[in-house]
């Protein structure tokens, strides 16, 4: 059942100040921020719940909470959204999810993965897809067990890594073409070195190679690079490989992020890099991300792009989850 602007007001006015962004009367549709991102269709907000991961990797990587902070407090002059973050690995309530515009998960992936660790979550997170909810996933999160719930998360958002058929080496992509759409948008061709998983198990007929529609649902792959022959070669992070017919594609080029649009009405991306804290700092590689964000919950973004204040050493020193090594106890 879709939700009314009624409700979409009524949550407004009922958040906390921290979350409350705007209102249908403060913020037309024709206002613009200093991110200059406007509501689609209406001045009504729109709500984005950003589920963080629990601690995972040594410090400085899959710092899902920090990243998930430093998003928030990016997204908060942005006209017209409103963004729900949650941490370690779920919503405290679900009932959040009820009048949700767009899920979006930063987190471990495989059994691990927030919308498997719990029973029904996978259903509650199809129902709200059908109902046009949009669903993205971020780095690990890309990854799901094939026989559990490789289809579902195709149907969602086009694509997911499936074990021993994608492969996750450390290598620099080089972004050169990219694609119109509003992800994009304001973000120049960069590279940058992350644990960018490619290869994925995308929907038949879906891949790098150009923007296409398969039974109603359009696939745009947005950031695309080419592996070198060394990094086809291996090895990657886990497992080692390296896997014949990852070596046989040598020279194809991959979608590293991708993204669809349903005939339900909602959208879904995946963006399999995220993997080093410190590429926050990068102002091509946040744009992407902020841009995503925005765009998955149906608010407009700008032709330049959501602008956002640079991250320094000390912003990325913040809020790193506690992974200090565990003592050994005595025997």
């Amino acid at each position: 059942m879709k939700r009314s602007d009624f409700l979409r007001l009524c949550f407004a006015a009922s958040v906390t100040p921290s979350l409350a962004r705007a209102s249908a009367t403060e913020t037309p549709a024709s206002e613009t921020s200093a991110t200059g991102a406007l509501t689609e269709g209406n001045s009504a907000p729109r709500k984005l719940v950003l589920i963080a991961g629990p601690p995972s990797h040594p410090p400085l990587m899959h710092e899902f909470r920090a990243g998930t902070i430093l998003l928030e407090k990016r997204l908060q002059s942005v006209p017209g959204l409103v963004v729900d973050r949650h941490e370690l690995g779920w919503v405290k309530d679900e009932d959040t999810l009820d009048d949700a515009d767009a899920v979006v998960c930063f987190s471990d992936g495989n059994g691990r993965h927030p919308v498997l660790a719990g029973e029904g979550r996978l259903a509650k997170m199809e129902g709200l897809a059908g109902n046009g909810v949009g669903f993205g996933c971020m780095h690990f999160a890309v990854e799901v067990p094939k026989d559990k719930a490789g289809s579902e998360f195709r149907k969602m958002i086009g694509g997911c890594y499936e074990h021993e058929w994608s492969c996750n080496p450390i290598w620099n992509a080089k972004f050169e073409d990219l694609p119109e759409h509003p992800i994009t948008r304001g973000v120049k061709p960069f590279s940058i070195t992350d644990e960018w998983y490619f290869n994925m198990r995308f929907t038949e007929g879906f891949s790098a190679e150009a923007p296409r529609e398969v039974n109603g649902v359009r696939f745009t792959p947005v950031l695309v690079a080419t592996p070198t022959d060394e990094t086809r070669d291996g090895p990657y992070v886990y497992p080692k490989g390296p896997y014949p017919h990852i070596k046989a594609a040598k020279g194809r080029k991959e979608a590293v992020m991708w993204a669809v649009e349903r005939p339900d009405g909602g959208r879904g991306f995946g963006f399999t890099g995220g993997h080093f804290h410190k590429n926050w700092q990068s102002d091509a590689f946040r744009k992407v991300i902020l841009n995503a964000l925005c765009w998955i919950a149906k608010v407009e973004v700008p032709a330049e792009g959501i602008n956002s204040a640079p991250v320094d050493d000390s912003e990325i020193a913040q809020n790193l989850d506690d992974k200090r090594p565990r003592k050994k106890s005595k025997k």
